[in-house]
């Protein structure tokens, strides 16, 4: 199954767990009923603007987007790279890699390398699920805002947050940045 599938099969899941219609969370997320369907049934692979707005909706962290759903019973302690998935945004071209395995431990990491001069902007503030992340720089840097504050981060440098404001991430160098999210309090 590709990447837009599983998280079609994924994000279904998630809004049936949580008794919502594809209207109700078209209403709490600000993402058209159509646009939810077309993801759903792995016609569309969404931005990562609107994977942030889905995944505010149903209080869990976009990573929890991108896991298998049901775990089975004795779950791995092991991720093997060839299994964790990849994703690209279509609008800005970084790619996320869920490194961490699912159903193991409440702590999510995910790698991401995001392209020279682009930005991301997540809106969305407000979560049922408290969430804080770390973002620790490898290589690069990057610009991160989080409501009015705004930090530039270089390599090694580590910025710890709560998702409960804007968050901007915008890699103003000429070359491509790559740092590890460390996220924890997003609900299974």
């Amino acid at each position: 199954m590709d990447i837009t599938q599983r998280l079609g099969r994924r994000l279904h899941e998630l809004r049936s767990a949580a008794g919502l219609s594809l209207d109700a969370l078209a209403h709490k997320s600000g993402v058209s009923r159509s646009n939810i369907s077309l993801i759903e049934r792995g016609q569309s692979s969404p931005t990562a603007v609107v994977l942030d707005k889905l995944s505010s909706a149903l209080g869990v962290s976009v990573a929890s987007l991108f896991e298998a759903g049901e775990a089975p019973a004795v779950p791995s302690p092991l991720a093997r790279v060839a299994d964790q998935p990849v994703w690209s945004d279509p609008a800005s071209g970084y790619v996320r890699r869920n490194v961490s395995p699912p159903g193991v431990s409440p702590l999510q990491l995910v790698d991401v390398v995001f392209p020279a001069g682009q930005r991301v902007q997540f809106e969305t503030s407000a979560r049922d699920a408290d969430i804080h992340q770390l973002i620790w720089m490898i290589d690069g840097s990057m610009t991160i805002g989080h409501g009015t504050d705004r930090w530039q981060l270089a390599p090694g440098d580590c910025l710890a947050m709560r998702l409960d404001a804007p968050v901007t991430f915008h890699n103003p160098g000429s070359q491509a940045a790559r740092y590890l999210v460390a996220l924890t309090g997003a609900r299974p």
